[in-house]
């Protein structure tokens, strides 16, 4: 199983939202706004997964594109020159 490490922003923002969340809990009890609390948690930390992830995709693309970079960059053996002719 890969390792799903989040930035140290990302934390504090999902625990903060969670904290507020628990604070709304118990400030609201567990009426229909429980609903909507709930929602705006899950939300944030989508955000924040779909971020993550849109991230390691683009550090691997850039790594990809390095390599493409790095082959176009190297000249090409030429073995005779009669063929170039």
């Amino acid at each position: 199983m890969k390792r799903f490490d989040l930035d140290k922003i990302s934390t504090f923002v999902i625990v903060i939202t969670f904290v507020l969340f628990a604070l709304a809990l118990f400030a609201t009890g567990f009426t229909k706004e429980l609903l909507l609390e709930t929602g705006v948690f899950l939300v944030s930390v989508k955000l924040i997964i779909m971020a993550h992830k849109d991230n390691l995709t683009n550090q691997q693309m850039m790594r990809e594109l390095a390599e493409i970079k790095a082959k176009l960059d190297e000249p090409e053996p030429v073995s005779d020159m009669r063929q170039c002719a």
